[in-house]
């Protein structure tokens, strides 16, 4: 099952594009990474930058935290998505190709560790904001998500 059959069968007929978002004062990023160690160090960089981290392990996870986002009592989606590039389950890419169909607009920064020409090309038309080759240092991820989602403080 691909990120677009999961979509369906979980999140059923809701409308697109989304509702408005419903949260706190902390943007929300949404981070998909299968690397435990590389996903603690992103998750710490960015909430002490004071974004609000939702966390996916590989790419069924990520379609998960975005249906469960959709599916909350007060509508929950990421105002950004950091997700690597290849992931268990599905790529970014596939992810990215998904939201773009269905009108999402939600920036999007690709990371990996794998970024030939081809792969930003196609990052490109796909519409990601940003394309961060591994390895790369927080405070240039920091830079790359404030410069999407400032986060007021």
């Amino acid at each position: 099952m691909g990120p677009d059959e999961e979509w369906e069968e979980q999140a059923g007929a809701r409308p697109w594009p989304l509702p408005p978002l419903a949260r706190g004062t902390r943007p929300r990023v949404l981070l998909a990474e299968d690397q435990p160690e590389m996903r603690a160090l992103m998750r710490g960089a960015l909430r002490r930058r004071g974004y609000d981290v939702v966390e996916a392990t590989d790419g069924p996870g990520l379609v998960q935290a975005i249906i469960d986002g959709l599916l909350a009592s007060q509508t929950q989606v990421p105002d950004l998505i950091v997700t690597d590039v290849r992931m268990p389950g599905y790529s970014g890419l596939e992810v990215v190709a998904r939201l773009r169909r269905e009108g999402w607009t939600t920036p999007v920064i690709l990371i990996t560790a794998f970024g030939d020409a081809q792969l930003h090309q196609e990052a490109e038309l796909l519409g990601a904001a940003r394309v961060l080759d591994k390895p790369f240092a927080m405070e240039d991820l920091c830079d790359a998500v404030g410069a999407l989602v400032p986060t007021g403080h």
